[in-house]
This record gives structure tokens, sequence and C-alpha cells, in this order.
């Protein structure tokens, strides 16, 4: 998948997590990064493509080992043990780049050891990716459109059922 439509689908699940995430800027900011990481072995993508990676490009090949969700668990383990702050933002933003990549063409081999790769049908820059893109990128201008009306989700218990609903605050 293209980048554009990676940033999308991150902005998209930042965007939902926002208001339940305590350290806002560093979360927001380690999603966007961490959902660049997976392409730097490439010489193809806008973030690989530096003669600063190739070194890096010629031992790790593309949708190889730092495609894997394997490599993303002992990533995110690293990041908990040390760097708590970041480990959520870099979990959610490494993983949704791995999901999004598993439902294209090329697909990912989804653990280490391994070999079969998970796969759909969606070619990178297709009328299909484009239409994932459209669709998130709409659904994120909903989303920052109800945030800045002053609308927000309140969640209530009505006869022990949660029920959730969108309110309009009188600030």
């Amino acid at each position: 998948m293209l980048l554009r439509t990676h940033f999308t689908i991150t902005l998209f699940a930042v965007l939902i997590l926002f208001s339940s995430v305590e350290h806002k800027i560093s979360f927001v900011l380690m999603s966007f990064v961490a959902t660049l990481i997976p392409d730097l072995d490439t010489p193809f993508s806008k973030v690989g493509n530096h003669l600063i990676l190739r070194p890096f490009q010629f031992f790790v090949k593309h949708r190889g080992l730092i495609h894997i969700f394997t490599f993303l668990f002992l990533l995110t383990l690293f990041f908990v043990l040390f760097f708590p702050i970041l480990a959520l933002g870099f979990f959610l933003g490494y993983g949704l780049h791995l999901f999004a990549d598993s439902f294209s063409v090329e697909g990912i081999q989804a653990l280490y050891q391994f070999k079969k790769k998970i796969f759909w049908r969606i070619r990178a820059g297709g009328k299909t990716e484009m239409s994932i893109f459209v669709v998130f990128l709409l659904a994120n201008l909903f989303l920052i459109l109800l945030e800045f009306s002053g609308f927000f989700w309140v969640r209530i218990r009505k006869r022990n059922k949660d029920f959730v609903y969108i309110s309009k605050t009188n600030n």
C-alpha cells in the first residue's frame, strides 16, 4: 500500500483513541513514525529511498523480517520495558501498517517461522486502495469535524446495558 493510505488508516485509529491516551503528543508522533518503519527496507518507498538506508536494505529484503508480526511483538516488548510511554503509539502505527499490507497482493509473512503469507487482492496504487484511502480520509474528516464542533462521545448505563450516543456540549 502507499504511504498516504497507511497514514490515513493510522490517523483514523489515532483519532479514535486520542481522548483515552494520557501522553497525547508522544502517542501521535510515535504512531506516525512507527507507521513508516516497515517500509525502510525498500528503496522504492518514499521513506526508504534515502542513500543512508542502502546498507540496511542490503541485509534485509522487502516484506521480510520487519514485515512480520513477530518482529512487531518483539519491538513492542522492548518499548514496553524501556519506553512505556511510547509503546502504544508504536504498536498502533507499526501494527496497522502490517495489517494493511496483509491485504495487498504481495502480502506479508504473519509469523517468523511460518513461510505461508497472508494476502488479499489489493494492488498498491490501484482502484481498491484508492477507495480505501478515500473512505478513511472521509472518516477522518468526519471525526475531526465532530471533535471541533463540540460533540463528544458519552457512555451511559441504562437498564444494565451500555449505550453510546453523541451529545452536544453547552460550553
